[in-house]
């Protein structure tokens, strides 16, 4: 489903990914880690066509991001980390006008709406303004523009951030309730979300990637806890 190769970018002097590959199939959730600044937003935009690197490629449900952009964002689904809401909008109106944006009309549009709607529990806030949401339901409703159209793909860069525990839980329960039938990167500064939804993670440090395993084969290597290992991987590279 996600299948990157080499990819690079470069800002100046700054080399923000440096040749980075790695393949994610339907089923996974993949865990994209690392410190600030190591290089996660930048790849993940360039899969999501935001940003066009400098070499490499990559190929997202058969499309080529270089040579077929389109075919990629029909097929994607990307929640950055700050999503641009319509305050002024209720949450029906915007759900609606990004359906019709996906080129959903009619009856359809009708149909995704109620889709969304109740896979991301937004019931309760239909009318309200989005400027009135807590910053949980704000989070849904995000959540619910990158599933619109049902893409095979999802690109989600920190999700639970700045959520309380509860709010946690309940976007945690989503991604893994769509897992085994999409491919799902999820960039996260939360180690323990390694453990309540990934199956296996990459962690990137300076544009490159240091480590590539299941959440298991981290705390293995970092003597039982996953933070150690991170310490380990990042810091110890310096």
């Amino acid at each position: 489903m996600i299948e990157v190769t080499n990819l690079k970018k470069v800002f100046g002097p700054i080399r923000a990914v440096d040749g980075v590959s790695f393949t994610v199939n339907q089923g996974d959730v993949l865990g994209f880690i690392g410190p600030n600044g190591a290089g996660k937003t930048t790849t993940m935009r360039m899969i999501a066509c935001l940003t066009r690197p400098n070499e490499g490629t990559a190929r997202i449900n058969g499309h080529d991001i270089l040579k077929d952009s389109l075919g990629v964002r029909k097929s994607i689904g990307y929640l950055p980390e700050n999503t641009p809401l319509y305050g002024e909008m209720t949450t029906i109106s915007f759900l609606g006008f990004v359906c019709e944006i996906r080129g959903l009309v009619g009856a359809e549009k009708v149909r995704e709406i109620e889709r969304v709607v109740q896979v991301c529990s937004l019931s309760e806030v239909l009318y309200q303004t989005i400027e009135t949401l807590s910053k949980g339901y704000r989070k849904r409703v995000g959540l619910a523009l990158t599933l619109i159209g049902d893409p095979p793909v999802l690109i989600l860069d920190d999700p639970t951030a700045g959520l309380d525990p509860n709010q946690k839980r309940d976007v945690r329960r989503l991604i893994n309730n769509m897992a085994s039938y999409k491919a799902i990167i999820v960039s996260t500064h939360i180690l323990e979300e390694l453990d309540a939804i990934c199956n296996r993670s990459i962690v990137i440090h300076r544009g490159r990637i240091v480590a590539d395993g299941t959440p298991a084969e981290f705390r293995e290597q970092g003597g039982g806890r996953i933070d150690d290992f991170f310490e380990a991987v990042t810091r110890g590279r310096e």
